[in-house]
């Protein structure tokens, strides 16, 4: 789907888009990296490239899941796709990406105890 660029807009004093386009968007990323694996990924691809097959090591998951994490990663454009012969390299590009991680990380160990007693949101599954 092809979003205009003022979609996503930000008015500095409300933080969030204007326009409800804008706010879908925005939640679509915020569950791109509400995934306990993704979140895992993007820390594994923080500090250098990996390969796919070492991103499959790290999680120990089945290969397919793990490319469809990556798949998501990519195409939401948290991650990037570098291509060398048969091989396949991912990591971050965008450090706002690990600022926002980081902050969220920070934010839910300030509330720990409320956030894993909360039972409007359900917990998302490891596997």
């Amino acid at each position: 789907m092809k979003v205009p660029n003022d979609v996503l807009s930000v008015d500095r004093e409300a933080f969030l888009p204007e326009s409800q386009q804008g706010r879908i968007v925005l939640a679509k990323f915020f569950r791109a990296v509400g995934d306990p694996n993704r979140l895992a990924l993007v820390n594994f691809l923080s500090r250098e490239e990996h390969t796919a097959t070492e991103c499959v090591e790290f999680l120990g998951l089945a290969q397919s899941r793990v490319s469809s994490h990556l798949a998501c990663l990519v195409t939401c454009g948290l991650i990037s796709l570098r291509r060398q012969g048969r091989f396949a390299y991912y990591r971050v590009t965008d450090s706002r990406v690990l600022e926002l991680v980081g902050l969220g990380a920070g934010v839910a160990a300030d509330n720990a105890e409320s956030v894993a007693a909360c039972t409007r949101i359900p917990t998302p599954s490891a596997l």
